[in-house]
């Protein structure tokens, strides 16, 4: 047994820094001011997770299901599930019941914590009645105060899991109609980690903030966890907010941003943009989407470079990373691959490309997920031999620079969301006076892409623009709902008989 228990140790980050540095603070909340010191979440970590395997019977494998905003009670969740090889599924609070049950009734979930002003949206859901235990955030941030007054507690259960057990199950939409699980590993957890600490010169007095929504793996992948091994120091923020983001770097004195194009537009847009002192960041970290080259040049301005990147839920997701030196003479780049990759690009039949010729990108890393939860049939289609297939096409210049020139999925991204166009298609077309529907991503002023939906309404039908849209509205999250609707006759088709949706992006293109 002891064995077991030496083995499972190097997973628990939190309990090496309450040995190394117990007393520095390891997250704050941005609305509160409550912080925790790493050894105040280790000791949290011991007695929560005592309560969910010892009194709930929870046991290692076990799904933890959260639907919350960034806070304190979320990372010491994180901390148990190091401990444990409990699986936390972090759920997105901006979809509707009928999306959350889906992924309660696939995830399947022993226990489920919910903050109170998401208690309709959760308990709305017909899967949420089968879950064995209910807990809302409240409650644990009550029996947290109660744990803070017991003296020191070494939490000794033993849990025999491996370094391809899941800590997190994310789910990621998809090509078809319904969202999929990665796995997200101990394993891909450090590995990311490593590859982030070398890229990005990461050190234990990094600051920063985090105010991703904590459904993304950006939220726990990008800086966080990376910080947690690293023993940094992050506060923790609900929601963006830009002139609370460019406040608080200032006085908080952080070190790193990482955020979307969005979020560095409306900093640029906020009055406190001017005032405010970022003289210590030493460069923004930027992915989702590429950044204009006129919002880089005012950031420059700033004295804040710019390091854009690319990466996925499925690998990573730090895949790859332009250095902000590069960032005009490379502009359009997502970079080089990061330390620990190996990456090809292919074309159909599986051979490498030349230089400057296009191909799918795919990766072999130890950041790559082992499949996605209950869905063999999408994990063999997407990881072949070892390879895991992006479906991003993407050609290499003679220096090794990548640059992303299409998505085979048709995805776009709003407001640095995924939209995967399946998705909301197939629900548009329970719609009765529905005969077919297309939807493509087109530009959008603020969100940077939205969607466009092209339908064909059945014969007699007087559906309206309004109707689709409040109906998308209601059963979907804001950011999938298509900002246009479009009335055709018939959709275009290609020689196969399928959608042809590079006509409609042309059709959209000569419009505008």
């Amino acid at each position: 047994m002891q064995n077991i228990k030496d083995k499972m140790e190097h997973f628990d980050w939190f309990k090496k820094w309450s040995v190394y540095n117990p007393d520095k603070v390891a997250f704050k909340e941005y609305e509160t001011g409550r912080e925790y010191t790493f050894a105040q979440v280790n000791h949290l970590a011991n007695l929560t997770a005592q309560y969910f395997i010892n009194d709930l019977g929870a046991s290692t494998g076990d799904r933890v299901a959260v639907l919350s905003e960034n806070n304190l009670e979320y990372m010491v969740l994180f901390a148990v599930a190091q401990k444990t090889g409990l699986t936390l599924v972090p759920l997105n609070y901006r979809l509707t019941s009928r999306e959350l049950d889906f992924m309660l009734a696939d995830s399947d979930p022993d226990i489920v914590l919910w903050e109170k002003h998401f208690a309709d949206k959760i308990q709305n859901a017909a899967a949420y009645k089968t879950i064995s235990h209910k807990i809302p955030m409240e409650k644990l941030l009550e029996m947290h105060k109660k744990y803070l007054s017991i003296d020191a507690f070494s939490y000794e259960g033993v849990h025999e899991f491996d370094e391809d057990h899941p800590v997190f199950l994310i789910y990621t939409s998809g090509t078809t109609a319904f969202p999929k699980g990665a796995k997200y590993t101990h394993k891909m957890l450090l590995w990311n980690s490593l590859n982030t600490e070398i890229r990005l010169d990461i050190t234990s007095s990094d600051r920063a903030i985090n105010c991703a929504p904590p459904f993304h793996t950006g939220s726990w992948n990008v800086l966080l966890a990376t910080f947690v091994l690293h023993g940094a120091y992050t506060l923790l923020m609900r929601n963006f907010d830009a002139d609370a983001v460019l406040e608080q770097m200032d006085l908080d004195k952080h070190t790193i941003f990482w955020g979307v194009p969005t979020m560095l537009k409306l900093m640029v847009d906020s009055p406190k943009f001017e005032s405010v002192d970022l003289s210590r960041i030493r460069y923004f970290v930027i992915g989702g989407e590429a950044m204009p080259i006129p919002l880089i040049k005012i950031w420059d301005r700033k004295g804040v470079p710019v390091r854009q990147g690319y990466g996925l839920t499925e690998v990573g997701p730090n895949v790859t990373s332009l250095d902000h030196s590069d960032a005009i003479r490379k502009q359009g780049s997502i970079g080089t691959p990061n330390f620990f990759y190996q990456t090809k690009l292919v074309n159909e039949q599986g051979k490498e490309v030349k230089n400057n010729e296009i191909g799918e990108l795919i990766i072999k890393s130890a950041t790559v997920t082992p499949g996605y939860w209950k869905n063999e049939e999408a994990t063999r289609n997407t990881i072949v031999d070892g390879w895991f297939h992006t479906g991003d096409l993407m050609k290499k210049d003679d220096e090794g620079y990548l640059y992303v020139v299409d998505r085979i999925k048709n995805m776009y991204i709003s407001g640095g969301e995924n939209v995967y166009p399946a998705e909301v298609e197939h629900l548009i077309r329970q719609l009765d006076d529905v005969r077919d529907v297309a939807i493509i991503g087109v530009p959008h002023e603020k969100w940077g892409e939205t969607g466009k939906a092209f339908i064909v309404k059945k014969s007699g039908s007087d559906l309206s623009e309004k109707q689709v849209i409040d109906y998308c509205r209601k059963n979907l999250a804001k950011y999938k709902t298509p900002a246009y609707i479009k009335f055709l006759e018939q959709l275009p088709v290609n020689n196969a008989g399928k959608i042809d949706r590079k006509t409609l992006r042309d059709q959209e293109k000569t419009e505008a």
